[in-house]
């Protein structure tokens, strides 16, 4: 059995990314069909995996991007969306310097950064749009798009894989929805 279809090692993996404060509200496995992070950087230098913190370094957009399904969890606290590979992935990092960047969601880097740590952790009013269609076999289709232009198109399967070792992903399932659908614009 493996263990992406067990809710303990779900919940164990979904806790690193929790806010300050927080607590994991509904956590279930799903499918990522695309992922493009989207995060600027100021005052780093960059590498070939990796940010360095630097004060005379450039402010750099990255684009972490996946075109090919993957297995992810989904969870959520009261603010926030959390959105975390269930396997170590390979991603396509893109990256340019920004001279007149006018984003309000610069982060200012204060330690070497991996390409691989950049977190996908986002606040509810952070969410641009977010499309939730019925899919194949009870499944649910959700596109949603950030204020920064990342964005996901995920596959929430209605149920949470054999072997019953998510005995709550339908309630939790059901519970994320409903928190997607307050998003709605």
């Amino acid at each position: 059995m493996s263990k992406i279809f067990d809710e303990e090692n779900m919940r164990q993996v979904l806790s690193a990314y929790v806010p300050n404060g927080e607590t994991l509200l509904a956590g279930i496995h799903a499918i990522s069909k695309e992922t493009n992070v989207v995060a600027f950087f100021e005052n780093c230098i960059c590498k070939e995996d990796r940010l360095i913190p630097s004060e005379k370094g450039d402010t750099v957009v990255l684009n972490k991007k996946k075109y090919l399904a993957y297995d992810i969890y989904l969870g959520i606290t009261k603010t926030s969306l959390i959105i975390s590979e269930c396997e170590k992935n390979k991603y396509y990092y893109q990256i340019e310097n920004v001279p007149n960047n006018k984003s309000t969601d610069v982060k200012k880097i204060t330690s070497e950064l991996l390409f691989t740590d950049i977190e996908m952790c986002y606040s509810f009013s952070d969410i641009k749009s977010c499309e939730i269609k019925k899919g194949w076999m009870g499944s649910i289709k959700c596109f949603i798009t950030m204020k920064n232009g990342s964005y996901f198109k995920l596959l929430l399967p209605k149920l949470g894989g054999v072997g019953g070792n998510m005995p709550h992903h339908t309630e939790y399932r059901d519970v994320i929805i409903a928190k997607l659908n307050e998003t709605k614009i």
